[in-house]
């Protein structure tokens, strides 16, 4: 142990500017072309010394979330304990402002968040490719929460390369009520792709370019998400959403992830506010949110 009272890790949201998926794979998971971008809405995860392995949590829609050994953040302390010999004895305190089950990665946020907090707070001393490791194993979109910035994720999403990008990009995320579960949403995709020659999922060049010279109009041209059609065959009045972005002047409007959270893209700070104002106006999403991005990973605060 470190001698800490407490550690305290901030960790973003992450929004897919490409989601390429591939067939389904022999177990079960689909290969991936997957280009994270981390941008500015927070968890924070505070792991504190306790007697045994205990898990809160505050802020929205909390209800939702798992307060036991189920939680990610949860089994990210334990696998760490494990590795190193110790006891997972920790109280983690997770402050939510990441939208819940929205495509947004806010439990493998929590999962990254709870990795730094302990390693810091026990003195573990775990490399980053230690890191990188335990956060493959919790989960294809763990890895990603702890590097931050932009990068491409193949194999499941978990084998990450940085990419450059050449400025701040604006954007406006607008929260459904309720969750859509992901595997219910791959589940959809097969479905809808039986019998279909599934492409070989792959990074776009343009979209490659687009980010490295942080231009937000060729950006919006190259964004695509392979699974919006099922995200939206399960969830239809998604399109409602989409469209109110997209009249109120987006430059390009996709489902976050596998959803139910959407994702617009704005030219600008003031762009952005705009189109949020008129998403609330619309009555088609439960909040909007102004948030721009690449910001770094998991980093204690």
């Amino acid at each position: 142990m470190t001698g800490r009272s407490a550690v305290t890790v901030r960790v973003p949201a992450k929004v897919n500017v490409q989601l390429a998926v591939g067939g389904a794979r022999a177990d079960g998971f689909h290969d991936l072309a997957n280009v994270f971008l981390a941008v500015g809405l927070y968890d924070e995860v505070t792991a504190a010394p306790a007697e045994s392995l205990r898990v809160t949590a505050a802020g929205p829609d909390v209800d939702r979330i798992p307060l036991d050994r189920t939680n990610l953040a949860a089994r990210a302390a334990e696998l760490l304990a494990a590795r190193y010999g110790l006891a997972p004895d920790v109280h983690l305190h997770i402050a939510k402002d990441i939208p819940v089950a929205g495509g947004m990665a806010g439990g493998s946020a929590d999962a990254a968040g709870a990795l730094v907090a302990c390693d810091a707070l026990w003195g573990t001393g775990a490399s980053r490719d230690e890191l990188l490791a335990i956060c493959a194993e919790l989960g294809s979109d763990v890895p990603f929460s702890l590097v931050g910035g932009v990068a491409l994720g193949r194999g499941r999403g978990e084998l990450l390369t940085p990419l450059e990008v050449g400025g701040t990009f604006h954007w406006v995320f607008a929260v459904a009520d309720g969750g859509l579960s992901t595997p219910a949403v791959y589940r959809e995709f097969d479905r809808l792709n039986e019998g279909v020659s599934v492409p070989e999922p792959v990074a776009s060049g343009a979209l490659v370019e687009a980010l490295a010279a942080g231009d937000a109009v060729a950006l919006a041209g190259a964004v695509s998400n392979d699974l919006q059609a099922a995200a939206v065959s399960l969830r239809p009045s998604l399109v409602d959403t989409l469209e109110a972005g997209g009249g109120a002047g987006a430059l390009a409007a996709l489902v976050s992830g596998s959803g139910p959270t959407t994702a617009f893209l704005a030219k600008d700070a003031d762009a952005a506010a705009g189109v949020a104002a008129a998403l609330m106006a619309s009555g088609t999403c439960r909040v909007a949110r102004v948030a721009a991005g690449p910001v770094p990973g998991a980093t204690v605060v």
